[in-house]
């Protein structure tokens, strides 16, 4: 459920066509949850559902890029704008802005090679500077590292146990019988882009079975147990971006958002309704 101010949100009457398809999935999921998505204000939510937007718009952005899946020790990067030590510690090289090595990830992927961690703290850093912008954005991560699934400083995180999976959530796909000598196949970082449709890198986009059908596949000799998806669960915390984003009128939008100042608000007892 969800609760604007400690007042409950009914979204059941939003009429079509108001919304996008996409936000108003994202809306009944947070609605008809068990647990109690509590949010300041009307802002805080309409934020909240732009920045899953934008870490699904980065997912696809990454497949599409052609970056490689790599171990660590594998790793590769565009020299211009990366050092790269051999333990695949990714650091900016001297002079070059954040954000600028970060969008050559996108425009020169067949430079770089990393493995599912990396590429998801590369999905969640996209989906902030899209949302913030260039230099809200360095100054935040003016000391930019990508080093495995250690999250930069100032990547805001939230980590819970759960199957209450939403768009734009990382969910973590475990292979207990792996290969000991590719552990690198002992899971899937992958995020979730809606219903039973996930980016893995180096899988690429496909649902649930085709990552476990993956993984599975890289099993040790005489595996019995099959990979699964785990109730691990991480996003970004929203309410700690909220205070970089520009003004609304010089944040580019997207594409079908639902923007909450375009609903009608009634406010009636202890519930809030949208329509």
């Amino acid at each position: 459920m969800i609760k604007i101010n400690h007042k409950l949100l009914d979204v059941s009457h939003i009429q079509p066509g108001i919304a996008s398809a996409k936000s108003l999935v994202i809306l009944q999921l947070l609605a008809e949850d068990s647990n109690i998505f509590e949010y300041r204000s009307f802002g805080y939510l309409n934020f909240d559902i732009q920045l899953r937007h934008r870490v699904i718009e980065a997912a696809f952005a990454l497949d599409k890029s052609d970056a490689e899946f790599s171990t660590l020790e594998e790793s590769a990067s565009n020299k211009q704008y990366w050092r790269l030590s051999k333990d695949g510690t990714f650091t900016l090289q001297p002079g070059i802005a954040p954000h600028v090595a970060l969008l050559d990830i996108f425009l020169n992927g067949t430079l770089y090679a990393f493995e599912c961690g990396t590429a998801i703290v590369v999905t969640f850093l996209k989906a902030i500077l899209d949302l913030i912008g260039p230099r809200n954005f360095d100054y935040l991560f003016s000391s930019l590292f990508l080093y495995d699934w250690r999250p930069p400083k100032n990547m805001a995180l939230h980590v819970h146990q759960g199957t209450d999976y939403l768009p734009g959530d990382c969910l973590y796909f475990k292979n207990p019988d792996h290969d000991e000598e590719t552990p690198e196949w002992q899971g899937e970082n992958a995020i979730l882009l809606g219903k039973d449709l996930f980016y893995g890198h180096g899988i690429g986009i496909t649902n649930a079975e085709g990552i476990i059908d993956e993984l599975n596949s890289n099993r040790k000799p005489n595996a019995a147990i099959s990979a699964f998806l785990t109730k691990h669960i991480i996003s970004l915390d929203s309410s700690y971006y909220r205070q970089f984003q520009p003004t609304i009128s010089r944040a580019k939008p997207v594409h079908g958002l639902v923007t909450l100042s375009d609903l009608i608000v009634s406010e009636i007892g202890p519930k809030i309704y949208l329509s």
